[in-house]
């Protein structure tokens, strides 16, 4: 028993990249949400994950595509690319680097839920 040794292997740590919204983004997306909900806009979401994005994606009705989507991009080409918001048909609406400045920015009583 004097000949134990404590073997410590670091070579499994990598970095882990995040593969989900961080807690400050996602409460504020739900924060953006609780608004447009009280508003009347918008009735329900759901949040979708893959390889290269993750996204909250917003309805009109619980049955139909999702008229908006607010994405995080995990493998961005470009630095400003890193949250886009979408239309439903895919078309990219704003882009920036910065959740919160992106939210702030986007006039949500300009865009129409369009059917």
């Amino acid at each position: 028993m004097k000949k134990i040794r404590l073997i410590i292997n670091n070579n499994f740590k990598k970095k882990e990249r995040e593969r989900f919204f961080i807690k400050k983004e996602l409460q504020c997306i739900l924060n953006l949400y609780a608004k447009m909900v009280s508003n009347g806009s918008w009735k329900d979401y759901s949040l979708s994950t893959g390889i290269r994005e993750v996204s909250f994606d917003v309805y009109q009705r619980s049955s139909e595509k999702p008229v908006l989507r607010i994405t995080k991009n995990l493998k961005p080409k470009y630095y400003n690319e890193k949250y886009v918001i979408k239309d439903k048909d895919g078309k990219i609406i704003k882009k920036s680097e910065d959740l919160n400045y992106l939210i702030d920015r986007t006039g949500w009583s300009k865009l129409k839920l369009v059917k």
